[in-house]
């Protein structure tokens, strides 16, 4: 597929952006100042100011002088920077790879993107149309190369869209600045008459570089074609993404709804084909308004399964605010994984961690409750209580430990053990009563002890004697006693866990 460049020049993006903040500025003459080395010079004026003489550059005594009562505004460091990403983000909604051209540009990469428009004239007559009503003044042009959208929107007198394989005859009429080359070099083809670039296309290229060195010949190439040129998005593309612009802008639920259930039928037919599923995704929607609207969505296992994922997103799409309409949808998933099908056996009931349908149930929960809320644990391989289990970072985690089931666990456990008084016999026998929170617990029934040892490869320490104890009135403890009794030490017992 030929490759296909929009640049777009903002003739006063600066100006421009003060005008739309304060309208009254539309009817006079105004500039921004800077201070550069001592001196007070305009570093922008805006188109009325420019007609009566005043522009860039100028020192601003006497632009003051040219028009007494000329508005004049500081300058805000980096100003232009922030507007040219806020306008590439905006121009999302046209293509997927938009780039910004410091100072004042912005350049897409739009190939294969104008058929959904129409035609490449109604596109680019979309995109200018779109940046106007925001309330900036542009040209725009469209081309095979960067190099030929970019002079061409520069130095065309109008926007234009430059036929595939017209690059070439469209550069010849326009003057050697175009090619984007240093001031020095530009200075001296004026010098030598050689003021288009008709006059020295064509001319013997190592009289080329050995005159005006191998910049010239790179620009003049990449705006041929002969060197490829690329741009650096200003988002990174996601390589499973669909887009559904539409004719008109999208107000209803249902609206939004079917364009989710068309997106998703796409994507996750082509995840399908290549064995592969989605473990996060994000549905955006850019509003008229230019503001973008977006929700996530996770899974605990790679899917393609569209009802599932489109009963994910169904549980959030009424946080989505359509405004004045969306005009764009986009679906991308950001993490895909490998999914191949899973072979199932005859004869045998589905159930465990390996049916889809408890991961799609986890899914929605999580969606409904929040991802923290839900949690799955797996054995370590450490001795303490406390140590002995960690959180699976997914359903099909496997530990390399089995759980211990020859012991056992309360249903409950506290955070952190607590101490609690005990009177008890000594060397190993369980406690006759505890006092735990100011209430005596006098023991009926008790079963240890179990010895837990320290880990010696974590830290060194005195054993613990676990006892399960029960009660006058039928409540079941869990307690432990660190260490053994000794005639110059008190041992200290804790409280960790309650049963049913």
């Amino acid at each position: 597929m030929q490759k296909r460049f929009v640049s777009i020049w903002f003739r006063h993006l600066a100006t421009d952006w003060h005008s739309i903040r304060r309208p009254e500025l539309r009817q006079a003459s105004f500039v921004i100042r800077a201070l550069v080395h001592g001196r007070m010079l305009i570093s922008a004026a805006n188109a009325m100011a420019q007609t009566n003489g005043i522009d860039s550059g100028m020192v601003l005594a006497d632009a003051r002088a040219i028009i007494p009562n000329l508005e004049v505004l500081d300058d805000s460091p980096g100003l232009s920077g922030r507007l040219l990403k806020q306008l590439a983000q905006d121009c999302i909604r046209f293509t997927p790879i938009t780039a910004i051209d410091p100072p004042d540009g912005i350049l897409l990469d739009v190939t294969g993107c104008a058929h959904l428009w129409g035609s490449d004239k109604d596109y680019l007559t979309a995109i200018i149309i779109r940046l106007k009503t925001a309330g900036y003044g542009v040209r725009a042009a469209m081309a095979d190369t960067i190099g030929a959208a970019w002079a061409s929107a520069r130095f065309a007198r109008r926007s234009v869209v430059i036929d595939s394989g017209q690059h070439m005859d469209a550069l010849l009429s326009l003057p050697a600045t175009a090619l984007r080359i240093e001031t020095d070099t530009e200075e001296l083809l004026q010098k030598l008459g050689l003021r288009r670039i008709r006059d020295f296309m064509n001319m013997p290229r190592p009289s080329l570089r050995r005159r005006f060195g191998p910049h010239l010949l790179l620009r003049l190439d990449q705006a041929l074609g002969l060197e490829e040129e690329r741009i650096i998005p200003e988002q990174p593309v996601v390589v499973y993404q669909e887009r559904l612009p539409c004719l008109e802008p999208i107000i209803t639920a249902t609206g939004i709804e079917i364009a989710l259930q068309r997106l998703l039928e796409g994507l996750c037919g082509r995840l399908q084909q290549e064995q592969k599923g989605l473990r996060m995704a994000s549905f955006k929607g850019y509003r008229v308004d230019g503001k973008i609207e977006e929700i996530r969505i996770g899974t605990n296992r790679p899917s393609h399964h569209a009802a599932h994922l489109f009963k994910l997103f169904e549980i959030k799409l009424s946080t989505l605010e359509p405004a004045l309409g969306i005009e764009l949808f986009m679906l991308e998933a950001p993490k895909v994984e490998e999914l191949s099908p899973a072979q199932e056996k005859l004869w045998e009931g589905g159930g465990g961690l390996e049916d889809n349908r408890l991961s799609e149930l986890i899914d929605r929960l999580a969606v409904r409750l929040g991802a923290h809320t839900i949690h799955r644990y797996i054995p370590n391989e450490q001795h303490w209580p406390e140590r002995s289990l960690k959180p699976a970072s997914s359903l099909h985690q496997r530990s390399a430990t089995a759980w211990r089931t020859d012991k056992p666990r309360p249903l409950q456990l506290l955070a952190k053990p607590e101490p609690i008084e005990v009177t008890a016999p000594v060397p190993d026998y369980p406690p006759m009563l505890f006092r735990y929170r100011g209430k005596l617990h006098k023991i009926k029934k008790a079963d240890g002890p179990e010895r837990i040892e320290r880990e010696w490869w974590l830290e060194e320490g005195d054993h613990r004697d676990y006892y399960c104890v029960e009660d006058e009135e039928g409540h079941r403890y869990w307690v432990f006693r660190c260490g053994h009794y000794g005639e110059d030490k008190t041992c200290q017992w804790f409280l960790y866990g309650f049963f049913a």
